[in-house]
């Protein structure tokens, strides 16, 4: 099992380098911030670029993999972020996880003006944002057009560090989401399902996981092929509520075959509330062994 952190781009760079440099130092397996330009309640808080907040990680590490949580559509093109991805690539050294999805609502979805769509046309556009994302990034001079996105003649000259393009680890719940997954994916993330108590979540887990394999089957492809990452904090009880807790919800996590989970660096308050302490504890007493 691989266990990764979100460190929430909110605080100034001064502040927050420390925890970067801190996740590597415990021996986290990822690192992953927030793809948004603002996020639920914390919009009218600081708040900071993901790609420039990642460059600036990448500056002060040199083993941990770095990524996005998820980039999405509502605010990127896929030939111009193909010029930011290959650059943080590069910074980093090989080390970048490009983690992918759809785009919900709210502010990310209103700032420029545009509609509010619905989540059959979020995927629609999803769809084409990876395919392009995806031809830009393993070959140069791309032409394309579709009924979202276009591309003239996209250059990515000098290409990845990583052969032929960084990992895409794609975000999906859905039937249509999870087609993208598979066809895209060198992974695959899931936040699981709204529930009110952690017994639905899981069950709501294993259905989605159990989803995946049928679409891995219909198409051939090998389930090891594909790293499975779940996000622990979209269940209804934060994953480091305590170390044993912690510790259990990993176990769960690979009795149901994920390779990798992803928790959150605790906040003072709001989201992702609770004691660092308990990071310092899981980090330095039960991380060696998770990891196994």
């Amino acid at each position: 099992m691989r266990i990764g952190i979100v460190i929430l781009p909110d605080q100034r760079w001064s502040t927050a380098q420390h925890r970067w440099r801190q996740a590597e130092e415990w021996g986290f397996d990822h690192a992953w911030t927030y793809d948004h330009l603002g996020w639920r309640d914390l919009v009218d808080g600081p708040w900071f670029d993901s790609m420039t907040t990642l460059t600036a990680a990448a500056t002060v590490t040199s083993r941990i993999r770095l990524g996005t949580l998820v980039a999405s559509p509502n605010f990127r093109h896929p030939a111009a972020f193909a010029r930011q991805v290959t650059s943080l690539d590069d910074v980093s050294g090989g080390r970048v996880l490009l983690g992918v999805g759809a785009g919900g609502i709210g502010f990310d979805s209103a700032v420029l003006g545009g509609e509010t769509l619905p989540p059959r046309q979020r995927v629609d556009r999803f769809g084409e944002f990876t395919e392009l994302l995806d031809a830009i990034l393993r070959e140069d001079g791309t032409t394309w057009r579709g009924g979202w996105f276009a591309a003239v003649d996209a250059r990515n000259n000098p290409g990845c560090v990583q052969t032929p393009r960084v990992p895409f680890v794609v975000a999906a719940n859905g039937p249509r989401s999870m087609r993208i997954a598979t066809r895209f994916g060198q992974g695959w993330v899931t936040t699981g399902p709204d529930a009110d108590n952690l017994a639905d979540w899981w069950a709501g887990v294993g259905e989605v996981a159990n989803r995946l394999d049928a679409f891995l089957a219909a198409e051939g492809r090998d389930p090891a092929s594909l790293d499975r990452y779940l996000s622990l904090d979209s269940a209804p009880v934060f994953s480091l509520s305590s170390a044993q807790f912690f510790a259990d919800q990993v176990g769960r996590a690979a009795a149901l075959g994920f390779t990798d989970v992803i928790t959150h660096w605790p906040r003072e308050s709001s989201w992702y509330a609770g004691d660092e302490a308990v990071l310092v504890d899981v980090a330095t007493r039960l991380l060696p062994e998770l990891r196994g």
